[in-house]
């Protein structure tokens, strides 16, 4: 019998927060709800969910303020879902360890793929098994080759610059996560670089104009506007 992953839905409206239940138990996951952020908290060390959905405007702690103290001992993944669509309030989420941010109102399959793909990093780790076992990393038709340096399009080298194999070899490391600006930023050019994103947009529009068949309308690297880059994983 397979075990069911465990989902905390911490939300205080209560139509959302059975809506995501239902959804969620339709799709073979067991949940729990929390109203409050104090709720949440006893349940997360009393349940140990597998996963926490975790809305920000709880009406008795500011939902960054429950995220920074599980991030203080667990490492348990969390996605937020809020109403809340200022860039800063994404990078603040990214930055204090969230796993992934998703706006209201949202898409039910977009909810479920983000789940699965943030429970099945903590089964992984970050250093994706692929690139592991084999240094590559290979989606639909692009390979990164971490041992070469190089990437390919159905086979073919694409011809990279160093800084951009740099960004992409990064992506593919974090395959399905969002790495924000800053992030990748600091881990190209160093800790002490300017936190300036024009450099990196230049670059990208480089990257998809030797990857993407029309760079305009991305298949393997996502902008999440305000807040950074997604590359494709591979299911």
């Amino acid at each position: 019998m397979k075990i069911r992953d465990k989902v905390l839905i911490v939300e205080d409206e209560q139509n959302i927060k059975n809506f995501m239940s239902t959804i969620l138990t339709a799709n073979g996951f067991d949940t729990l709800m929390a109203g409050g952020a104090k709720e949440a908290l006893s349940m997360i060390s009393s349940h140990c969910p597998d996963l926490i959905i975790l809305d920000l405007g709880l009406p008795d702690m500011d939902g960054m303020e429950v995220l920074k103290q599980v991030r203080a001992w667990s490492s348990v993944p969390v996605i937020v879902v809020s109403a809340r669509t200022h860039e800063g309030d994404k990078v603040a989420a990214l930055d204090l360890g969230a796993d992934d941010y998703i706006e209201k109102p949202f898409g039910t399959s977009e909810l479920l793929a983000r789940i699965r793909t943030a429970i099945r990093h903590t089964r992984t780790g970050l250093d994706n098994d692929s690139i592991a076992q084999s240094g590559k990393y290979t989606v639909r038709d692009l390979t990164i080759d971490y041992d070469k340096h190089h990437v390919l399009m159905r086979g073919e080298d694409v011809h990279l610059t160093l800084n951009e194999f740099k960004i992409v070899a990064l992506l593919g490391k974090y395959a399905g996560k969002v790495l924000t600006y800053d992030f990748l930023i600091r881990e190209i050019w160093g800790p002490k670089a300017k936190a300036d994103n024009q450099i990196l947009r230049v670059n990208m529009a480089n990257i998809r104009r030797k990857i993407e068949k029309n760079p305009a309308a991305p298949e393997y690297i996502f902008t999440e506007i305000g807040v950074g880059y997604r590359m494709l994983e591979n299911e």
